[in-house]
């Protein structure tokens, strides 16, 4: 969507509080031992508290709150009896919609203390959202976006994860325009002021291939390897865009 009004970004803006501070206390209270279900259940509760309603369960009928990724998930995990052990990286996944307004997040957390590998790639995904989401600004071609996560991503040794991508959000939860995290000279699509997007990288260290898990919603990486993402949704404006979450 695009902002049309001061009401607009009041409302957005206390859609991405709600889901921000459900993210940072999931990730408070992750812990080995809990199952993924146990886990989802901790933020359907906080979404329900607050009044807005999981945006996968409304907008596609996902079995979940939330989605809860492990390890070689990249995306789209369905939180069920697996239990979490210490040295798991958990990506959390929450996006929600109140009054019309969809805003979405997520980040990746380990369970217990990271070995340099989960650290290191953890810190360089967060450096490809937070490059990201800098190179947005209005009347520059949303490729920028790509470009430093590329970027982000060649200076870490990491590859990236095709298929996931950002997206448009605000009046739904998946809207144009597509975010690219891979580069293509052929977008020459523009970011206008006002536009509200999704900016998500995924890092992997692996060939960055992914296949879908036959339960028809997860993403996984096709060699097992690990994947990281992190999630803001973003007021595209001529300077440093408005970060609702």
């Amino acid at each position: 969507m695009t902002i049309e009004s001061d009401d607009d970004l009041t409302a957005l803006a206390a859609v991405g509080r709600i889901i921000r501070e459900t993210l940072a206390e999931m990730a408070r209270r992750l812990h080995t031992g809990m199952t993924t279900a146990e886990f989802d259940a901790i933020g359907g509760a906080m979404l329900e508290a607050r009044g807005v309603r999981s945006a996968p369960r409304l907008a596609y009928n996902f079995p979940g709150h939330t989605c809860i990724s492990v390890n070689d998930e990249a995306a789209h995990g369905i939180p069920g009896d697996r239990v979490l052990c210490d040295g798991d990286l958990v990506n959390i996944d929450v996006s929600v919609e109140r009054d019309g307004y969809w805003v979405d997040t997520g980040g990746s957390f380990p369970v217990g203390p990271p070995s340099k590998a989960v650290a290191e790639l953890c810190a360089h995904t967060r450096a490809a959202l937070r490059k990201a989401v800098f190179a947005a600004k209005a009347g520059r071609l949303i490729n920028a976006i790509a470009k430093a996560v590329e970027g982000e991503a060649r200076r870490g040794g990491y590859n990236i994860v095709d298929g996931p991508a950002g997206h448009g959000v605000g009046r739904f939860i998946h809207e144009a325009p597509t975010v690219a995290n891979i580069y293509s000279s052929a977008d020459r699509q523009h970011l206008h002021e006002g536009l509200v997007i999704a900016i998500e990288p995924f890092l992997t260290k692996g060939s960055g291939v992914i296949v879908e898990a036959d339960d028809g919603w997860t993403l996984k990486t096709a060699d097992g390897s690990l994947a990281a993402q992190y999630e803001h949704s973003v007021v595209i404006t001529k300077g440093n865009p408005i970060i609702l979450t």
